[in-house]
Formats: structure tokens, C-alpha cells, sequence
């Protein structure tokens, strides 16, 4: 495996892994344990919020950066992060890796590589987050493992 910085021909291959990536939570438990109407209300169009908001991921001039994780048989991963130079302070706000390569570190190297750049940039914390559901639970562990310490917090949603 070989994590390189994104190029513009990326693209396609991470939308649509976050698509991919993030289906089973939006559709899968998401949505059940909201109901319809928080959910429409919520991410509706969780889709096209990521075939918008992916293209934004990457402008390294606004501190804004992804990098991605090859394969011999494709794109394995992405992670994506910023900084805020002025609080010394970096940010991760994507990861995501694709089915194949679960369990096989891909998401460690990758938060490790955006780990390193940020202090190279003079960052001195970050912050990562996730959910608390089930589908995050993976997530949760990996963060772990890496030194980052949770903060508990609980978001509630109601139909009015």
C-alpha cells in the first residue's frame, strides 16, 4: 500500500467510496432509528450532500487536504483533514476505506500520515470524531488505539 497526496482524477474513486463507505449508516441505522421525517429533515440527500462536499475536500491554499491510500487492485482509502495554523490545531473530517481493505491497518496508516503532516504544519492537537452508534464502533476503536482520547457527548433528534 501507498499513501500519496489526492490529484484531481481521485475524484470519481472517492465519492464514490465515501457513498459506499457511508450508505450502511444513513440507510442501514441511520434512518430506522430516526424515522422518516428526521431523517428527510437530517440527510435526505446524504448522496448528493457527499457528491457536493467531497470536490471541497482538497485546497491545500485554505489549509484543506486529502490523501489517499492505493492498492495493487485500486483505491484502499482516503483521509482527509485540515489545520488551523493560528490555534495550532488540526482537524480530521473524513476517513473512509473501502470493504476490501478493512482490518488491515489501511485506516491506521492514514490517519498516522494526516497526523504527521499536521505537525509538519505546526499543529499541536487534533480532533477526530465519530459517531456512537453501532456502525461507528469500529471507528471508535481505531481512534483509541491511536492515543486520542474520547469526550462523551449525546445528540438528540424529535419530529415536531
Amino acid at each position: 500500500m501507498r499513501i500519496r497526496a489526492f490529484t484531481p482524477q481521485d475524484l470519481t474513486a472517492l465519492t464514490d467510496l465515501t457513498v459506499e463507505t457511508f450508505r450502511p449508516f444513513y440507510e442501514d441505522s441511520f434512518r430506522p432509528l430516526v424515522g422518516e421525517a428526521v431523517f428527510a429533515n437530517q440527510h435526505g440527500d446524504w448522496r448528493d450532500d457527499y457528491r457536493r462536499e467531497v470536490p471541497e475536500l482538497h485546497a491545500p491554499e485554505r489549509h484543506l487536504y486529502v490523501a489517499v491510500a492505493e492498492a495493487d487492485d485500486g483505491l484502499a482509502g482516503y483521509v482527509a483533514w485540515s489545520v488551523d495554523l493560528d490555534r495550532h490545531n488540526g482537524s480530521v473530517s473524513h476517513l473512509a476505506v473501502s470493504a476490501q481493505h478493512r482490518r488491515s491497518h489501511v485506516g491506521t496508516a492514514l490517519c498516522e500520515h494526516a497526523f504527521a503532516h499536521m505537525r509538519g504544519l505546526g499543529a499541536e492537537v487534533v480532533e477526530i470524531g465519530t459517531g456512537g452508534d453501532p456502525f461507528h464502533a469500529p471507528a471508535r476503536a481505531l481512534y483509541e488505539r491511536l492515543g486520542c482520547t474520547a469526550l462523551p457527548t449525546a445528540v438528540y433528534y424529535r419530529q415536531l
